[in-house]
């Protein structure tokens, strides 16, 4: 069933100030309410934190301004060197860069997402891939660089294997390959035929050569993939997430309701095939609409998923599906049957991605307006579009429903050189609590708690500032994640950052491991 969200309302810092004028465009402040009284040491003892409630958590464990004066310096000593520009919370330091360089040094080569294995991070990029040895994140090191274009070249890893998304129209397969000839603008009756796009295939056993092994072309190309392993981990699925069909391209004709699913045998990675082209919206997905009073932006009309994140070891997976959030039961991981389907066309412009909590009882989708490239945390569009829904999962097995129960965004106001958006982030292992870092564009990087899916609070944050103060250069955090203690980060222009969080509620998660070597983190490991 769909059904549309009936009077949701989110909480953030940025909506309570918007109406009382206290917002200016272009300040890029930490913005504390004035509400927030100055607790009592006692009534604040952080050893207790775990167990208090999400009021405690605003006025004992706030996301503090920056502080000015001699007192910055001290927390710069502290915390590490900021960048030029850059401003923290006191819970959050930055450990470590690594610019981009060679080919991708350019400012068109973008950074995209990550994936983990051992000791070691895979970024993708435009233009190919690079792979960094994470195993001292005070002192990351580029270990190869794959030049390989086809963006937007998102990335998973299992085993010996690389997976590798391209959604631009190639003239081949290879890494050598061009851009294919664009759809005609003055006949409408022209097709495309010549192209290639889809997923192609790495044997990364040796890190420093990695070699490709494989390529498999899919309708509409693969915008982004999500790897779901079989049962016995003998085989790795990879649900191909594409949008965008046009009567004009043979292998990407309308409507598309479906996804593909790549089937990889780990032992025989060139047999690589598509395996399943499921349909998810046999009676049509969101049918979108241009502005409306209700939503300035307007919604975008379902035509395949953007981004899906899966829970293997609970069999579901949540679809981010451009007008509508989806629920899937995956038990069979050829055929994925749709639990349940959401839209939100009141704040949500473009369903973009998706996190489970641990339990499995909670999803946070993100709305990607403006996709991406636009300044959207600004007091004009306000706290609720561009921002994470979160939804509780009520009800068990095909009878489960998705709830919403609040938005989520930094609360702080970006400037109109900022692209900023609620992008790519993962759960962070505090057993007991629903807490996850986040990466915004150049709005930089949010650690928040949704334990009470009503409120979320945010705990830590770090933003780089502008790129450019006179123009907008697309840039920030692609992706953010937790991986062994520390926060990995994918900037589009910056490189590889790695950051550390210093907040109590976190400190416990910096000695886990999770039990499988790789981590892709649209494929959630429970712990």
């Amino acid at each position: 069933m769909t059904r549309t969200n009936r009077a949701p309302g989110g909480r953030t810092r940025l909506g309570a100030l918007v109406g009382a004028g206290t917002l200016v465009a272009g300040l890029a402040t930490a913005l504390v309410p004035a509400t927030l009284a100055t607790a009592a040491p006692d009534d604040c003892e952080q050893g207790q934190a775990v167990q208090r409630t999400a009021d405690f958590l605003q006025r004992c464990l706030p996301g503090e301004a920056p502080a000015e004066g001699a007192a910055a310096k001290a927390e710069a000593k502290a915390a590490g060197v900021l960048p030029e520009g850059a401003q923290a919370s006191k819970r959050m330091a930055l450990l470590a860069n690594i610019p981009k360089a060679g080919a991708f040094a350019q400012e068109s080569s973008f950074n995209s997402d990550i994936a983990f294995q051992g000791d070691y991070a895979f970024i993708g990029n435009y233009d190919g891939f690079v792979i960094y040895d994470v195993k001292n994140p005070a002192r990351p090191q580029r270990v190869t660089q794959v030049v390989c274009p086809g963006s937007q070249n998102d990335v998973s890893v299992m085993g010996d294997l690389l997976f590798l998304s391209t959604d631009s129209r190639r003239t081949d397969d290879s890494c050598q390959s061009g851009p294919a000839a664009p759809i005609s603008t003055t006949d409408p009756t022209q097709v495309l035929t010549d192209y290639w796009e889809g997923i192609k295939v790495f044997d990364i056993s040796d890190v420093k050569g990695p070699r490709y092994v494989a390529a498999v072309e899919t309708d509409c190309g693969s915008h982004t993939h999500t790897l779901v392993p079989d049962k016995a981990g003998e085989t790795a699925y990879l649900y191909v997430s594409s949008y965008s069909p046009s009567p004009q391209l043979a292998d990407c004709q309308p409507p598309h309701d479906k996804i593909s699913i790549v089937e990889v045998p780990l032992d025989d990675p060139a047999s690589a095939r598509v395996a399943a082209e499921p349909v998810l919206f046999p009676r049509g997905g969101n049918p979108g609409s241009g502005p409306t009073k209700q939503n300035p932006n307007g919604w975008s009309a379902t035509t395949g998923c953007h981004d899906i994140t899966a829970y293997p070891e609970k069999d579901i997976a949540a679809g981010a599906c451009m007008g509508d959030g989806v629920l899937w039961d995956i038990s069979d991981r050829l055929a994925p049957k749709v639990i349940d389907q959401v839209r939100d066309n009141k704040n949500f412009s473009f369903w973009h991605s998706a996190t489970f909590n641990n339990a499995g009882t909670k999803v946070v989708f993100t709305d990607e307006l403006g996709g991406g490239g636009a300044p959207t945390c600004n007091p004009q569009v306000g706290p609720n579009r561009g921002a994470d829904g979160i939804y509780d999962i009520e009800g068990e097995g095909r009878d489960s429903e998705l709830v919403f129960k609040s938005y989520y965004k930094i609360p702080r106001a970006q400037s109109d050189t900022e692209n900023c958006v609620a992008h790519n982030g993962s759960l962070i292992p505090v057993e007991g609590r629903d807490i996850m870092v986040q990466a915004w564009y150049q709005g930089g990087i949010s650690v928040f708690d949704f334990t009470d899916s009503e409120n979320p609070v945010e705990l830590a944050w770090f933003d780089r500032g502008a790129l450019d103060d006179e123009r907008l250069v697309l840039g920030g955090s692609w992706s953010a994640y937790w991986y062994n203690g520390k926060i990995i980060s994918s900037d589009i222009q910056k490189g590889l950052d790695v950051l550390d969080v210093r907040h109590p509620l976190v400190n416990g998660a910096k000695s886990y491991r999770y039990e499988q070597e790789h981590f892709n983190p649209q494929s959630q490991p429970q712990y």
